[in-house]
């Protein structure tokens, strides 16, 4: 096991919430869904508590509101609760303005509720990139310390393959982007952050992907995924493409104990503890990696 300590991040946000499924499940039937997401996020900190793992949940406004218990239940434990906007829309379908109220209703709402700063914003479906960097500024003015919205790859929904592979500052002050990892092989960024791209890979792959992140690149890593790819029993959508239903439901019901595996090869902690560091020496790394 690699001495270096890794952030682990859930984006709380229920199976009809994902961005593929937008053109199926429109938000105002949101509340006719069967949410699934209190039951699984349990089960999320009961794992986490077994391997005394303490991680970020990046959480939906729209959730929070209606599960407080859940997130009072996380924040007992000792894990950070941070931003993942409202009611999971995109960047890309936001102007300024529009971002800014989102931002701000959902880290007023989260403090409200938590008693505690929110520091940490993640965009729905990493959708901050070369063509909307503004919203960075943005989550600056509005008091976020830190993002983690970018994912520096090529892809046909989200990313920004030139953006620097780890901690950079858009500007010369105390935010930070922390990218999604990726790992540098044959000259391109390939994913191994986490998300359906753990579910596709054999475990054996991630494994390896993460440990050179750690023991080559001498970062620490950023995982994520969603409290619904635990749950192979969520409800199935009718009418899906054959590229989104093959994406949302591969390997759900592997995916579980491939967390297992990854919580005990792997030392883990918060975003705020393992990466937000605004001192000299990080401040100096960080301008270096973003040149």
């Amino acid at each position: 096991m690699s001495k270096i300590t890794n952030a682990m991040t859930v984006d709380v946000e229920d199976y009809f919430q994902v961005s593929a499924f937008e053109r199926y499940i429109a938000r105002d039937a949101w509340d006719d869904q069967e949410c699934r997401v209190e039951r699984n996020v349990d089960r999320i900190i009961e794992a986490f508590d077994r391997h005394k793992v303490k991680a970020t949940f990046f959480t939906l406004g729209w959730i929070a509101e209606r599960y407080p218990e859940m997130v009072k239940r996380l924040l007992a434990q000792g894990h950070e609760l941070a931003s993942h906007g409202w009611s999971h829309i995109r960047v890309t379908q936001q102007n300024a303005d529009e971002f800014r109220q989102d931002v701000l209703r959902t880290k007023g709402f989260l403090e409200d509720l938590g008693g505690q700063e929110i520091i940490g914003y993640r965009a729905a479906s990493y959708s901050i990139g070369a063509s909307n960097i503004w919203a960075l500024d943005v989550l600056k003015e509005t008091g976020h310390r830190y993002s983690s919205s970018i994912y520096p790859i090529k892809h046909d929904l989200y990313g920004m393959p030139d953006a620097p592979r780890f901690a950079f500052q858009p500007k010369d002050d105390e935010f930070f982007e922390f990218p999604v990892t990726t790992v540098r092989v044959a000259g391109k960024n390939l994913p191994c952050g986490g998300g359906g791209w753990f579910r596709l890979v054999p475990y054996a792959g991630m494994r390896w992907a993460m440990r050179r992140v750690n023991d080559i690149d001498h970062e620490s890593a950023i995982f994520y995924f969603h409290p619904w790819e635990i749950d192979p029993q969520q409800p199935r959508q009718q009418g899906l493409d054959a590229k989104t239903r093959f994406r949302h439901y591969l390997n759900l019901d592997r995916m579980e104990p491939r967390l297992e595996r990854l919580l005990a090869d792997f030392n883990w902690g918060r975003m705020d503890e393992v990466l937000y560091r605004p001192n000299t020496a990080r401040v100096a790394t960080a301008n270096a990696k973003a040149s």
